[in-house]
């Protein structure tokens, strides 16, 4: 499998509502907020529409919100403004982070599962290793291949696997990731477009050694 194009994500953002902007915060991350399971400096790493960030940011925390498509930040901002929320947003790469002034946790929900490329997804777990202090958090939603292909999806072991070296993967439980069936999906699932679906998903604790 192979991480798809860049430009398909902004121009995604561009011409309509993607299956993964539901409006709302996944409930996922919602409870690991309620939780206590989110500390200190957050980075909301392939951020999208900034549903998260402006969670965070409603909250108090001290959250950035950053995604590679300009058309993603650019709306994120927008809703940040509609909610009169004052939530940060940058486009940056999350395969190019620094590591000043590091991050205490960070929240990717629907990114990792994206890099097909075993390369891509080694450039990005380098890349949250800078960016994530010593014995800080990463908290990892993404689609389980267990699921009906509603989106790219990742195993246990390619999870495990990226996170062999310089991390320690404390749990990795099954969980769901909520969507809404767009065109290209509503055939192969059997459902109406507009249908939301809550799909398996794996919601993975993992420290930064």
């Amino acid at each position: 499998m192979t991480t798809p194009a860049r430009d398909r994500f902004d121009e995604a953002y561009q011409s309509g509502s993607p299956p993964w902007v539901i409006g709302e915060p996944q409930p996922a991350v919602v409870a690991l907020e309620q939780t206590g399971a989110i500390d200190g400096r957050v980075l909301d790493a392939g951020c999208g529409l900034g549903e998260h960030t402006i969670l965070l940011a409603t909250l108090g925390y001290d959250v950035l919100g950053v995604d590679f498509a300009p058309n993603a930040v650019a709306q994120a901002r927008a809703n940040a403004v509609a909610k009169g929320v004052d939530a940060r947003f940058e486009v940056r790469d999350a395969t190019a982070l620094d590591s000043d002034p590091g991050y205490d946790t960070v929240v990717d929900s629907a990114l990792f599962h994206v890099f097909g490329d075993d390369a891509d997804r080694a450039r990005y777990v380098a890349s949250l290793h800078r960016a994530i202090r010593p014995g800080g958090l990463l908290h990892l939603l993404a689609l389980s291949d267990a699921g009906r292909g509603f989106g790219p999806s990742v195993d246990e072991r390619t999870i495990r696997a990226a996170f062999a070296d310089g991390w320690e993967v404390e749990s990795l439980d099954v969980t769901t990731y909520r969507g809404i069936v767009g065109a290209a999906h509503a055939e192969a699932l059997g459902l109406p477009v507009g249908t939301v679906v809550e799909e398996p998903a794996w919601l993975a604790r993992v420290r930064r050694r």
